[in-house]
């Protein structure tokens, strides 16, 4: 059939043609057909050399299909565009499975961050033992301190604030119950509810 004749008929004919061998109706509806599912699959993926395989894919099929292809019952356009969802659709499905696959084969990262909220918690206890050990009269405060928070033993403490071993035991052990009694009110507010 002349090229002319060809380019006035509908896609639908120019399959019938081409499954009946002729190959310049297969070029024209080639022309007609691929830059449009090229570019649908182009949006849909991403990915220009995996929008060329779907392009080449979905036309492939046509050409399978086109000995039974029955004119009326679907537009070759429509039918081009359904076969390119089906295999855009089975590449992105095939992509996530690949990222889960991967992801799930990676180990979690160890946090040793604390979490916002325990951050949050624990600066308030820091804020509210500040806050209490300003309460406390000063030589009990630097016992305390010194033991407790610096993690100094009762000799080195005693040498510090010269003083007696025995004088650091009774200082930190009254600035002990001197905290307990200025805090016990804010226990469930420092997150120390079922505490004991």
């Amino acid at each position: 059939m002349p090229r002319d004749t060809l380019a006035d008929l509908a896609d639908e004919a120019l399959v019938v043609l081409y499954a009946n061998g002729d190959p310049d109706a297969a070029r024209l509806l080639s022309k007609r057909l691929v830059p449009k599912v090229l570019g649908f699959a182009g949006r849909m993926l991403s990915d220009r050399t995996e929008a060329e395989d779907v392009a080449q894919e979905a036309m492939l099929r046509l050409w399978k299909v086109a000995p039974d292809w029955r004119q009326g019952e679907a537009k070759v356009s429509t039918w081009a565009y359904r076969v390119v969802v089906n295999l855009c659709t089975d590449r992105l499905r095939a992509r996530r499975r690949r990222r889960a696959e991967a992801l799930d084969d990676v180990a979690e990262p160890a946090d040793g961050a604390a979490g916002v909220v325990a951050g949050m918690i624990e600066a308030d206890r820091i804020a509210a033992l500040d806050a209490a050990l300003a309460l406390l009269p000063e030589r009990q405060r630097e016992a305390v301190v010194l033991r407790h928070i610096e993690g100094l033993s009762n000799p080195e403490i005693a040498e510090i604030l010269q003083i007696g071993v025995e004088a650091v035991e009774s200082l930190t052990a009254r600035g002990k119950r001197a905290l307990a009694a200025i805090l016990s009110g804010q226990r469930v507010e420092l997150g120390y509810e079922g505490a004991e």
